[in-house]
């Protein structure tokens, strides 16, 4: 079940791209035909399903507050968490080159197609933010992380594909002159976004009310009764000391 959450948090109401406006310049250039945003999103769902996994065992071992412990006692105060930014930067970047060898060995029509955007992966805040967003939540285990990277990737995949589907229809449409091109584009944008926060509200409807929210509540209650009872009492003998 909490596989399953992840997932879908990740893909509808966390989306990289409708909820928080990362990779927005892939995002935008690259959406103008389905085939050319189909190939990126593909990479970038690879490069997130390996890159997550990858950074979170360097912050669980190497980057957070006590990660050396396991080098030994005298390793348990060291923090390398400055660090951060340039290890996950370093492993993305040499994800991308992978995928960027790969693609242009079996798919030299889309690596032409996806021209600088491809290697730009790799300053991708989509992807970075894909780490950051693990280290911050303190995701607890590596297949989390993985299953994280894998929706965060693919709620990305779905917004570009979204994207470039209706600007492939647009293109025949009736757009005034001024909002031709990426005016429309943003527009859409916003109004897609505002389409996925109405996922926000499906977590949140089944959710237990704590325990102690309970006895919490309760003690007020119980309170407000005797509190009550109390200025009863006391108008009573407010009325009878009157009628005396």
């Amino acid at each position: 079940m909490e596989h399953l959450e992840l997932l879908f948090k990740s893909i509808f109401i966390d989306n990289m791209v409708f909820a928080t406006f990362l990779g927005m310049c892939s995002y935008l250039a690259v959406s103008k035909k389905v085939s050319t945003a189909v190939g990126l999103g593909a990479a970038v769902i690879f490069v997130m399903a390996v890159t997550v996994p990858m950074n979170w065992l360097l912050d669980q071992y190497l980057l957070r507050d006590g990660a050396l412990a396991w080098l030994g006692p005298e390793y348990a105060d060291y923090n390398l968490g400055f660090l951060s930014f340039i290890l996950f930067i370093a492993t993305i970047a040499t994800m991308v080159q992978l995928v960027e060898i790969i693609v242009e060995k079996f798919a030299p029509a889309l690596y032409n197609s996806l021209g600088i955007f491809l290697p730009l992966i790799a300053v991708n805040c989509a992807i970075l933010g894909g780490s950051l967003f693990m280290q911050s939540r303190e995701i607890p285990s590596l297949a989390l992380a993985f299953n994280y990277g894998i929706s965060s990737g693919i709620g990305w995949f779905l917004a570009i594909l979204a994207i470039a589907a209706i600007r492939e229809k647009i293109r025949y449409s009736n757009v005034p002159p001024a909002l031709r091109g990426l005016g429309i584009t943003f527009i859409i944008t916003g109004l897609m976004a505002i389409g996925f926060m109405s996922f926000g509200g499906m977590l949140t409807g089944d959710n237990p009310i704590p325990e102690a929210a309970v006895e919490e509540t309760a003690t007020v209650v119980e309170d407000k009764k005797e509190d009550l009872k109390e200025e009863k009492e006391s108008d009573a003998i407010s009325y009878n000391d009157l009628n005396k």
